[in-house]
């Protein structure tokens, strides 16, 4: 998992910092924050594996998140 700026597949760009582990089940986690304001929050984690799938848009695969630097 490479550390740097990632785009959503909805437009919007977030920081990633690095992978964590849960402390009780050890997954990996990705740390990112909005590079926008959010309202909710500007700290993100969410599990490596759903970081890094594939979603479908208008019929085509892409990624949830595209490395960008």
């Amino acid at each position: 998992m490479q550390s740097g700026k990632y785009k959503h597949y909805k437009g919007k760009y977030y920081e990633v910092f690095g992978v964590a582990r849960h402390s009780e089940t050890l997954e990996e986690l990705v740390v990112y924050c909005a590079l926008y304001d959010s309202k909710e929050s500007s700290l993100w984690v969410r599990p490596k594996k759903m970081f890094l799938e594939s979603v479908v848009v208008d019929g085509k695969k892409v990624p949830r998140f595209e490395f960008i630097k």
